[in-house]
């Protein structure tokens, strides 16, 4: 039987029906060209997890909230006053009070309040200048005798006494770091532990002892 000649389209040719355009020209064939897109389940057809989650134990809560108190007790035996007192005079004197007022606040002499800052760390608490403090250092070394490096000094007996005791006594290190901790954290000045010249002077009182 012989097709009509209407029906036939030729090899090579486009078809006209329906308006499709091949995609050189610019169509899009729904019918040749599959779909760009997928589906979320489709997109993670096949995927597995390969790695398994770190076991990091148990998470271990750090002393921050740890009060100065109770990280000044490991060393109460090194302070020449209370840790409680000891707190009391830093919180005092970094907040911009004299040694003799924060010594007051504490409930201990100015000497003793100016040793335990020095072992906190805190500088500004010795009465003399770096240059006349070589002559407390003479006299430890034995090259002066103590009546004569007080006069050379040019200071009193309580000052050259603590003049001594802060060449003999260094700033504890773990002392030091947990009070600028503190202070760093809660102080207002918060910039450290400069005393800013505030020596305590004529108000140290009395020598009591190089503890």
């Amino acid at each position: 039987m012989i097709d009509r000649i209407d029906a036939l389209e030729p090899t090579g040719y486009r078809s006209v029906i329906g308006g499709r355009d091949p995609p050189q020209y610019g169509g899009f064939n729904p019918l040749t060209e599959p779909s760009t897109r997928m589906t979320l389940s489709e997109i993670a057809d096949g995927l597995e997890v390969t790695a398994s989650q770190r076991d990091r134990g148990v998470a271990v809560a750090d002393d921050t909230e740890t009060s100065l108190v109770d990280r000044l007790a490991a060393h109460a035996d090194d302070l020449p006053c209370t840790p409680a007192a000891t707190a009391t005079l830093v919180d005092a004197y970094t907040a911009g009070r004299s040694v003799g007022d924060a010594a007051r606040e504490a409930g201990v002499t100015p000497m003793t309040g100016a040793k335990a800052l020095h072992r906190c760390g805190v500088e500004g608490v010795c009465p003399l200048a770096p240059s006349r403090r070589s002559v407390v250092r003479d006299w430890l070394d034995g090259r002066t005798s103590r009546s004569e490096a007080v006069a050379l000094a040019g200071g009193d007996e309580a000052d050259f006494a603590l003049a001594t005791y802060v060449e003999t006594h260094d700033p504890i290190t773990a002392v030091s770091d947990a009070v600028d901790a503190h202070v760093a954290g809660s102080a207002p000045l918060g910039d450290g532990l400069r005393g800013d010249g505030d020596a305590p002077g004529g108000a140290l009182g009395s020598p009591d002892g190089l503890r």
